[in-house]
């Protein structure tokens, strides 16, 4: 079973690579809507991101009390398996046919912001 300082450093690995990933990811997302619905686009980005917290916490309480034992590495194993599934279907948009698709969400000169 591992201790509390080898589950705090796995958590401050995961949060520093969270805090790596999000911020270019929602720049790139709100940047890629076009400007007139830049507002639509965060409110999505919020709402998608309250409702993967919300999941998130009520399969990791799940977890812990369907298993008082296990319950901490279970939820962590089903973690890197929900981010391993995240980051195969972020790599279809890599494939030919996934890049057909993007060009669809290229930031236009005219959709820039001052300063960009």
């Amino acid at each position: 079973m591992p201790g509390a300082f080898d589950i705090a450093w796995r958590m401050a690995l995961a949060g520093f690579g969270f805090g790596l990933f999000q911020t270019p990811n929602n720049r790139t997302m709100i940047a890629a809507a076009p400007r007139e619905r830049s507002v639509g686009a965060s409110g999505i980005l919020g709402t998608a991101r309250l409702l993967g917290q919300t999941a998130g916490a009520a399969l990791v309480a799940l977890f812990l009390s369907r298993y008082p034992q296990e319950g901490t590495r279970i939820a962590l194993l089903a973690g890197v398996g929900f981010a391993l599934c995240g980051a195969l279907l972020s790599m279809l948009r890599l494939a030919p046919t996934g890049a057909r698709g993007a060009e669809h969400v290229r930031i236009q000169d005219g959709q820039r912001m001052k300063g960009d």
